[in-house]
């Protein structure tokens, strides 16, 4: 699958953004998905991911109850909604799928896409 991040911008502090994941490259039905960031000068983190069903979503400890990864296989699309957001949520933002593995490592997810930029100003 090819993977397309977007929605991504500038923002600020408790304002929302919706991120949009879509493959170009067949359906998503099957795949774990996930989002992952990296903040300037900082290593890629674990943000939210999803079940290869989509039943079961998981979040990275900072998320806090603001976020929400959303998935709508008929469009072969993956969501994240980001609400309150604030200046340390500013990093590029990249979504990721995989068959096989369904965690938060990145370094074990086998596609990805190209990153949008997330920045919120305070």
């Amino acid at each position: 699958v090819q993977l397309q991040a977007s929605g991504g911008g500038l923002v600020s502090a408790g304002g929302s953004l919706r991120l949009s994941c879509a493959s170009s490259g067949g359906t998503l039905s099957g795949y774990a998905m996930g989002w992952f960031r990296q903040p300037p000068g900082e290593k890629r983190e674990f943000v939210a991911r999803l079940t290869w069903s989509g039943g079961r979503s998981y979040y990275a400890n900072f998320v806090k109850g603001r976020f929400a990864i959303s998935r709508d296989d008929a469009l072969s699309t993956v969501y994240l909604q980001m609400n309150n957001l604030q200046p340390e949520d500013t990093a590029v933002y990249y979504c990721a799928a995989d068959k096989r593995y369904t965690g938060s490592n990145a370094a074990l997810y086998e596609y990805w896409g190209q990153g949008t930029q997330v920045t919120v100003s305070s």
